[in-house]
C-alpha cells in the first residue's frame, strides 16, 4: 500500500498511515496506556531526541549501502564509509544499555524503534528472508559474544506484541 515494500501502512478505517514512526506517534496518541515515552518531559525529550537521530542518521547507512549495491557497479568505497558508520553505531548502542537492561531504562519508544532493526544483529536473518537490506543488517552491524545488545535483544523480544 505504501508503494515500498518494508515501509509499514496502518489502515483504521479511512484513515491510513504510513511509516513505523508516524504509526508509532498514531498508536501512543490513541493508546496511551502503556505509555511508550517516559512521563518527566526532559526524560521524554531524551527519547524523542534518540528516535529523532535513529529514523534521520542511524538508518541512512544501511539504506544508502542497498541503494548501492543494486547498482551495476557499487562503489566500494563508499559502501566501505558506511559499514564503518554502522559499526560505530554498534558501540552507541552498546554505551546505552550499559549498566541498563533497556536503552533508557525502561522499555519504551526506543526499544519499539531500534529493535526491528538491531535484532538482525542479534539473531541473523529468519529462514527464507532474503532482504537485501535484512542481510546487510546482518552482515554489517557485527556483535562481540558478550555485546550487551544480544541479551537486550532476547529482553525485548520477550515482550508481548499486538
Amino acid at each position: 500500500m505504501s508503494g515500498q515494500p518494508l515501509v509499514p501502512v496502518l489502515v483504521d478505517g479511512g484513515e491510513i498511515v504510513s511509516d513505523s514512526s508516524v504509526i508509532l506517534d498514531w498508536l501512543e496518541e490513541r493508546f496511551p496506556e502503556p505509555a511508550l515515552y517516559p512521563s518527566d518531559p526532559a526524560d521524554r525529550a531524551e527519547v524523542q531526541i534518540f528516535v529523532d537521530w535513529f529514523n534521520k542518521v542511524w538508518k541512512r547507512p544501511p539504506n544508502l549501502m542497498a541503494a548501492e549495491l543494486e547498482k551495476p557497479e557499487p562503489d566500494r568505497g563508499r559502501l566501505r564509509v558506511l559499514d564503518m558508520r554502522m559499526q560505530k553505531a554498534v558501540g552507541i548502542f552498546e554505551n546505552l544499555l550499559r549498566g541498563r537492561d533497556y536503552l533508557f531504562g525502561e522499555f519504551g519508544m526506543a526499544e519499539v524503534t531500534a529493535f526491528p532493526f538491531l535484532k538482525y544483529a542479534a539473531f541473523g536473518l529468519p529462514e527464507g528472508d532474503e532482504e537485501l537490506f535484512h542481510r546487510i543488517l546482518v552482515e554489517h552491524q557485527p556483535l562481540e559474544a558478550g555485546s550487551p545488545i544480544r541479551a537486550w535483544s532476547d529482553r525485548v523480544d520477550g515482550h508481548p506484541r499486538s
